[in-house]
């Protein structure tokens, strides 16, 4: 049995993504726009994920774009007001996550009390934001002055939309990482938020990790989840809760309720 069970009470959980509308100091902030506006979506977003029936719920700034390498304090302030205006609300376990910066991640989880996490953790990678560079030794050592024994930390093996600076294979790369880093758990998602890795590579992912845990991180579906928990332990959901399937929009009740149901079938949940 590994740690998922114990804490989201199933082996195949289902991570529900709340993407926090712009915050202050991003460019796409609404001209005129307020935190009472960014809690009170965050509100709705986390009512219709729980009471859609999901397991887990992650908190991240994913509509700051474009995101910072090294994530600014108003952006970590603003996260750790709306958790905290959030905080009597959770009845599932829950996480937050401050995209790509894992130090400023691990500031926020001791902030907010968070039982998991995830990030790029590790690696050096090219893309839109130029060079991301991740320094994970310093981030492990920062957690472990932090004292956050108990906070479970899933570490991305691919990247949305940037490309490692070597030649090494995913799989390679999982295994250097389970040596080096000790995750306690590796997510595998596709190219942008919405757009899924390939099964094959889910299951190459799946064999080389071992006893630890192997979620999907995007693109995961209605129509897709079936095969997808086939090749590994579980899922974080975002895109397709919301309304119509978009990206941009708020978390729709009844799309998350109708996953979640076909989810609870296939595990034989009681």
């Amino acid at each position: 049995m590994s740690f998922l069970k114990e804490l989201f009470k199933t082996e195949k959980p289902i991570i529900g993504l709340l993407h926090l509308k712009p915050l202050p100091g991003d460019p796409f902030y609404a001209p005129g726009g307020s935190m009472d506006d960014v809690i009170a979506c965050a509100r709705a977003d986390l009512d219709a994920l729980q009471k859609g029936g999901v397991d887990g719920v992650l908190v991240t700034n994913e509509l700051s774009l474009p995101y910072e390498k090294k994530v600014s304090g108003v952006t970590l302030g603003a996260m750790g007001m709306v958790v905290g205006a959030l905080r009597e609300q959770f009845r599932v376990p829950f996480g937050v996550e401050a995209i790509y910066d894992g130090d400023a991640t691990m500031e926020l989880c001791a902030a907010t009390e968070a039982d998991f996490t995830r990030c790029l953790f590790t690696g050096a990678w090219a893309g839109d934001l130029g060079l991301v560079d991740r320094d994970v030794a310093k981030t492990l050592r920062l957690k472990a002055a932090l004292r956050l024994d108990a906070l479970k930390l899933f570490y991305f093996v691919t990247s949305e939309g940037e490309v490692y600076l070597n030649d090494r294979s995913t799989v390679d790369i999982t295994k250097s990482m389970l040596f080096n880093c000790r995750p306690d758990a590796l997510v595998v998602g596709g190219a942008a938020a919405g757009v899924g890795p390939g099964g094959e590579l889910l299951e190459q992912v799946r064999a080389a990790a071992g006893k630890v845990p192997v979620v999907c991180g995007t693109g995961c579906r209605r129509e897709t989840v079936a095969q997808i928990l086939q090749n590994c332990d579980g899922a974080f959901v975002g895109t397709t809760f919301k309304k119509d399937g978009v990206f941009e929009n708020r978390v729709d009740e009844q799309r998350v309720k109708e996953f979640m149901d076909a989810v609870k079938a296939m595990r034989g949940d009681a």
